[in-house]
This record gives C-alpha cells, sequence and structure tokens, in this order.
C-alpha cells in the first residue's frame, strides 16, 4: 500500500467492461512528509467517495481491484480509502 493525493479526474469515452461505472482519477504518490513522490498514475475509486484534494491510500497490481468482488480488472492501482489523520513519528523522537 501506499500514500498518494488526488489531483484530478479522468473521462473516457470508452472503457473496458469491467470498469463502466467506476470513477478514475488522477493521484499524485507523496513520501512520508506528504512531498510529491514519482510520477502521477490513474486509480480507481473502489470506495465511490474520493475526490480531488483528498489523501488516500492505494494498492497495486491485483490487489488494486480486490474490493470491487470482479474476476479481472484492468487496473494498476486503486483506492481503498480516504486518510483524516496523518502523523508520523520518526525513530529519533521516540
Amino acid at each position: 500500500m501506499f500514500v498518494a493525493k488526488v489531483i484530478g479526474n479522468m473521462i473516457c469515452t470508452h472503457k473496458d467492461e469491467n470498469l463502466k461505472g467506476l470513477k478514475l482519477l488522477i493521484v499524485q504518490p507523496v513520501d512520508d512528509q506528504l512531498q510529491d513522490k514519482g510520477k502521477p498514475l490513474v486509480a480507481i475509486d473502489t470506495i465511490g467517495q474520493s475526490g480531488e484534494g483528498d489523501l488516500v491510500y492505494l494498492a497495486k497490481s491485483r490487489e488494486s481491484s480486490l474490493p470491487l468482488n470482479k474476476e479481472l480488472v484492468a487496473s494498476d492501482a486503486g483506492i481503498l480509502g480516504i486518510i483524516d489523520y496523518y502523523n508520523v513519528k520518526r525513530m529519533e523522537e521516540i
């Protein structure tokens, strides 16, 4: 799993049959200090609640589509939840 920030939506006129009715969002992965890390990617909103500006946690590969209960879904990343509160303690702070 990893953390990302939702930065936009994607509109598709043609989708794979298993993606119909699902929202596709553009997310920017972030590090533990919430700074951009890597390139943005497209993720399926498996919870149906995410929107631009939300901090979310995602899964990649096969795990990204598990909440959809479908056999095969063409997916690289899936949003599994919205993060309401985020706190990181470093070992030197403990």
